[in-house]
């Protein structure tokens, strides 16, 4: 969700700051902003335009120590004064001030104390009580200061704080919200993200929840939740610079959609076997012994590739699957099962609610878990006991495409390998369903290449203003997927049904202005879903249908049809979500939309 970057060094960090917060513009924000010490007190500039704008407000300001933010509104609207950094306004003036990701849940009663001990709140943010809350703290040391501060705090935050009297001194913190250490030669780094810091460092620590980060020019020291000073492992991570750049395409959107099949072949890379080397373990390894059934968390677009997978899990491998909205999972009062293994899914490793519902689970004795992720040193791939890493790559466009599709590789071969543990994958299965595998990219390169056709369908969905998807089976999760692309990149109002759901209610809304986008594989109901579509075309509704070679669906009045290249078994959902994909980026780039950035959205939730 909201970035934060922070830096003490010996040249000016101005546009180190900048140029982090342009590296995270890709997690949506509605307002920006950086302070820095002067060498003779606090100077801020705020935007709540893009981050180019803040860029020329700064051009003239220079410092050795600064923060900076990118914010998506919570509490408060998106305004100039809601907007980070937040100075802390008391006795002492403008004497801290201080960038936040996450919720305050004790706002209300903080606010209330502090403004009785003379703090004039400028915002209506949870934020600007933290930033009140240190400085009437602050005895001369920032550090202690943050430290009695966040001992107070209920809810999620990572945070970075600079002091006017302190001129050469970051201090950070976090609980349930990322922040990630960049280490340099007489100069160090905060960031929420190391992609914010490509290219100025590659060495990295990942500090835990709870901890409360000293960052001087020389050195950094941790002091866990304990009070302890910690050293926390450092690792090296290659820059990111080349995955942030455009190159010829019009949209980082469209880039990741062109990347998919190169993202699917190094997800694959090291797959020579269906084996438990799959998720890092040693080949005599037992990692499902005595699970009895799955149990997936996720949310979004990682929970549709979750709704895939249980028709996987359960058809292949003949074990009972879940699959749940994390967000609903943590609040409800489930039946459990120690015998389960859950499984979450996140491209960031990061999502809040997902993260909630893992903690959730294993509180309640399910304690055999698995993530599947884009990022191998997030909280959710160290909080789990097993992981199967996708290389999707850095994704920058809000709306998931390369991260889905990896997903589903990822959730493909677990069900291989859990059909393997069950003896229902024999050598000659196995053989077959790598040679699938293996052929997977070209497939999808395949697909890619329907673009000009879909822009010609494109033009015609630019018109609307509602849209229906349908699809049967294990295609009705890539309709739901297909959907929530078009609604969150075109701002067209879409919904998605199995198509045998169309007579329960769903058909009420046909109409020749109203077109209905159909997934159809050559499977087992594809007769089925074509009497769908002629309950479609009877009440005058305009059918687009992509259609596998074999399912004899032809163009004709009303019904609109592109052939897809071929039919692929149990993987044609990850084949047919890509020009669903398609569809969405150039109907949105047809109405003018900020695709990479759609309104009200980010792309990491890091709160709940």
């Amino acid at each position: 969700m909201c970035g934060i970057v922070g830096a003490v060094a010996q040249r000016d960090v101005v546009p180190l700051l900048v140029e982090g917060l342009r590296r995270l513009e890709y997690r949506g924000y509605d307002s920006c902003g950086v302070a820095v010490h002067t060498g003779s007190g606090l100077e801020r500039a705020r935007s709540v335009a893009r981050v180019a704008e803040l860029d020329e407000q700064t051009r003239e300001l220079h410092a050795f120590t600064g923060i900076a933010h990118t914010r998506w509104a919570t509490h408060g609207a998106p305004t100039q004064d809601n907007a980070h950094p937040h100075f802390s306004n008391g006795p002492a003036g403008a004497r801290i001030a201080l960038v936040h990701n996450g919720i305050i849940e004790n706002h209300d009663e903080l606010r209330a104390r502090l403004k009785a001990a003379g703090y004039v709140f400028a915002s209506q943010t949870d934020t600007e009580v933290i930033v009140h809350l240190v400085d009437s703290y602050y005895d001369g040391d920032l550090f202690a200061a943050v430290q009695r501060a966040v001992a107070e705090l209920t809810g999620a935050f990572a945070i970075a704080v600079i002091c006017r009297d302190e001129p050469h001194r970051v201090v950070g913190a976090r609980r349930g919200s990322p922040l990630v250490i960049g280490l340099g030669k007489n100069e160090n780094f905060l960031a929420s993200d190391a992609l914010a810091l490509a290219g100025t460092t590659d060495q990295f620590i990942y500090a835990e929840d709870g901890d409360v980060i000293d960052v001087q020019l020389g050195r950094v020291w941790i002091f866990d939740a304990e009070g302890k000073e910690v050293r926390r492992e450092v690792r090296t991570i290659a820059a990111y610079t080349a995955a942030v750049e455009l190159g010829p395409y019009r949209h980082f959107m469209q880039k990741e959609i062109f990347e998919q099949p190169r993202a699917i072949g190094d997800t694959l890379q090291a797959v020579e076997r269906i084996g438990p080397e799959l998720l890092g373990l040693a080949p005599d390894a037992e990692p499902f012994k005595g699970i009895e059934r799955v149990l997936i968390l996720a949310c979004g677009t990682s929970y549709y590739a979750g709704c895939v997978a249980r028709y996987w899990l359960e058809s292949i491998a003949r074990v009972p699957c879940n699959v749940e909205v994390a967000s609903e999972f943590r609040y409800r009062d489930p039946a459990t099962d120690p015998a389960t293994l859950v499984v979450v899914i996140s491209q960031s490793g990061e999502t809040a609610d997902t993260l909630a519902a893992l903690r959730e689970a294993q509180s309640l004795g399910m304690t055999q878990t698995l993530a599947v992720c884009n990022v191998a040193t997030s909280t959710m791939v160290r909080e789990t006991s097993l992981q199967f890493i996708t290389r999707a790559g850095v994704e920058i466009g809000v709306a998931s495409t390369k991260a889905f599709t990896t997903q589903l590789v990822g959730l493909y071969l677990l069900t291989l390998l859990f059909a393997k543990a069950r003896g229902r994958l024999d050598a000659a299965a196995e053989a077959e369903a790598l040679k699938a595998l293996r052929h997977l990219p070209a497939a999808v390169q395949s697909v890619v290449a329907l673009e000009p056709q879909i822009i010609a369908w494109a033009e015609q969905f630019a018109r609307k203003e509602n849209a229906l998807f349908l699809g049967r089976g294990m295609h009705y999760p890539i309709a739901l997927e297909g959907a929530l692309k078009l609604k969150e990149i075109s701002y067209i109002h879409a919904e998605a049904y199995p198509a045998g759901e169309l007579k329960h209610g769903p058909l009420a809304l046909v109409t020749a202005a109203m077109p209905v986008v159909t997934v159809a594989p050559n499977d087992a109901l594809v007769e089925k879903l074509k009497s769908n579509m002629q309950e479609v075309r009877a009440r005058g509704g305009e059918l687009y249908v992509f259609a596998d070679a074999g399912t004899q669906i032809e163009s004709s009045e009303g019904v609109h049809v592109i052939r897809m290249p071929e039919h692929y078994g149990a993987l044609s959902p990850i084949l047919h979500v890509v020009p669903l994909q398609l569809l969405a980026y150039h109907t949105a780039t047809a109405r003018g939309t900020d695709v990479d950035k759609p309104r009200n959205l980010a792309k990491s939730v890091t709160v709940e």
